[in-house]
């Protein structure tokens, strides 16, 4: 394998799921550890990782984009998303966040009656075609990478609309329950999103706890329902039941 493409696999392993030791880097690129640390130490030097104790983490604030995302945890993610899908009734407003869950959400709302809105361009693409769904595109910036819309009008469009469920994604969740995200120009929206829902449920597979994250969302207070594949972490999952959360794993 190329240099170049080798490093790119590295990069996404560690987007995916964060700090990651040598050894399994080297199992998921298909290299020895010793190339996996040269191209560590390259990696660092060209200030697109850092070194840790027996492996490298990504730096803090990057962001995943779309299509690296949506091929990580692909089952977990199908299994929350049909749960969420089962939750929602006809009738309902909807609303759905930026991210690769969301989106298999949205796959599963086909020939619904429904209202969904979203920020989240894959979603719209999904369901812009299904004449039953009222689909209601939020405005904003573009960030092509992770196909979602940010900035004031994002957010002036969440104050005029209300919704009955909002699907919520996150980069992670910490012990004492604060919802994080790797990106904070996100976080305006996601916190307007849940300014306009009556119920919030965060949509978290496994791996998201305990989260990293540069900027905080928002707190256990703020969440309704919080869905994650078995088994849960402990710690957080008990802090999120004492704050009057649901926690289900499916």
């Amino acid at each position: 394998m190329l240099p170049d493409r080798r490093h790119q696999l590295i990069l996404r392993v560690l987007r995916a799921e964060g700090p990651t030791t040598v050894t399994s880097l080297a199992d998921k690129v298909g290299a020895s550890q010793a190339t996996i640390r040269r191209d560590l130490v390259q990696l660092e030097e060209e200030g697109l990782l850092k070194r840790v104790y027996g492996g490298a983490a990504p730096l803090d604030g990057e962001d995943d984009p779309f299509a690296d995302v949506a091929a990580v945890r692909v089952e977990a993610k199908d299994a929350l998303a049909a749960w969420c899908a089962e939750l929602v009734k006809d009738g309902e407003t909807v609303l759905l966040d930026i991210g690769t869950t969301a989106h298999r959400v949205a796959r599963l709302l086909h020939g619904r009656s429904l209202t969904v809105i979203t920020s989240n361009l894959a979603v719209y693409e999904e369901l812009q075609d299904d004449k039953d769904v009222q689909l209601i595109l939020l405005g904003g910036v573009v960030r092509r990478d992770y196909r979602s819309l940010v900035g004031f009008l994002t957010e002036d469009n969440l104050r005029q609309i209300h919704a009955d469920r909002l699907f919520l994604g996150t980069s992670g969740i910490r012990p004492d329950g604060q919802v994080l995200d790797t990106t904070a120009v996100e976080v305006p929206v996601k916190r307007a999103m849940i300014a306009a829902s009556a119920q919030v449920v965060l949509v978290a597979d496994a791996g998201k706890f305990p989260g990293t994250g540069m900027a905080r969302v928002c707190g256990p207070e703020d969440l309704d329902v919080v869905v994650t594949n078995a088994p849960g972490h402990e710690a957080t999952c008990g802090r999120l039941r004492e704050a009057g959360v649901e926690v289900v794993e499916v």
